[in-house]
């Protein structure tokens, strides 16, 4: 009797969505954000990364920052009704702009918006698959901390010749973008340490594009590197510069964490 009890309770949990898919482990909701019923979490990341994102006009820009990542799949046993790509989009739109975020871009499966919530800047691009899966990015813009002390950074020229730098520029152009700045600060601080130091600034660049166009947004990259470190005072006879494009990747560009680590400006010591 009593296992003919607990097969109609296991039928009836069953036919009422009891048995919920469990998203992968160690992955979990944006806190901006509730999951649309019937989901479960198939895939996440969050680190420092680039985020591929359209503006007002469906123009591709790249954006930098800590970008949190969220693959949503339909549980089709959950006893939710599928939602269609429309309706997807509509709830994220309407969650956005409910916390103060406005749109930015809309088609049909994709919306990109915009948010400035607690200080923070975040840039959110929701996608849907021809089903109905979610591809959620959040991205909260900021630049990449150069965490190095300028001591540091001679130790590790004098050691390995060379160290990368994460300096950002506007997208496309070769204009220094201003939270980068400290950076060439450190920069000049280092040739201020040691009046010896003769150095070769590279641009580099992911596989994104022309060749051609690559080598020479890197090269002019570089330039305004030097330019920079000129006006602060350092003597142009110690420094070079030169701009490889994609002919010295240091990671696999056929994802973004590589592309991410190929985009780079690094310092040689001359001799």
């Amino acid at each position: 009797m009593k296992k003919l009890i607990f097969s109609i309770v296991l039928v009836l949990t069953f036919m009422q969505g009891g048995f919920a898919q469990e998203d992968l482990e160690g992955c979990k909701d944006h806190p901006l954000f509730t999951r649309m019923p019937g989901y479960y979490i198939l895939e996440c990341t969050q680190n420092y990364n680039q985020l591929d994102f359209y503006d007002k006009g469906g123009q591709d820009v790249k954006l930098e920052g800590t970008l949190t990542y969220a693959w949503y799949v339909f549980y089709l046993e959950s006893g939710k009704t599928e939602p269609s790509r429309f309706q997807i989009i509509k709830n994220y739109a309407n969650a956005i702009t409910k916390i103060g975020g406005v749109k930015i871009y809309e088609e049909d499966g994709l919306g990109c918006y915009e948010l400035k919530k607690n200080g923070k800047e975040y840039r959110i691009k929701v996608a849907c698959t021809n089903n109905s899966d979610i591809l959620l990015n959040v991205l909260e813009l900021e630049a990449m901390k150069q965490d190095i002390a300028v001591n540091e950074m001679l130790d590790a020229l004098n050691k390995d010749g060379f160290i990368t730098l994460n300096i950002l520029f506007e997208t496309g152009k070769s204009i220094i973008q201003p939270e980068s700045l400290p950076i060439i600060d450190q920069v000049y601080q280092l040739m201020d340490l040691d009046k010896t130091l003769k150095i070769s600034i590279e641009g580099h660049t992911d596989n994104v594009g022309n060749a051609e166009s690559n080598k020479k947004l890197s090269n002019d990259r570089a330039k305004s590197v030097v330019d920079a470190l000129i006006a602060k005072g350092v003597d142009k006879s110690r420094l070079a510069y030169v701009g490889w494009g994609q002919e010295k990747p240091v990671a696999d560009n056929r994802n973004e964490q590589g592309k991410a680590k190929n985009r780079r400006v690094e310092i040689i010591k001359l001799p």
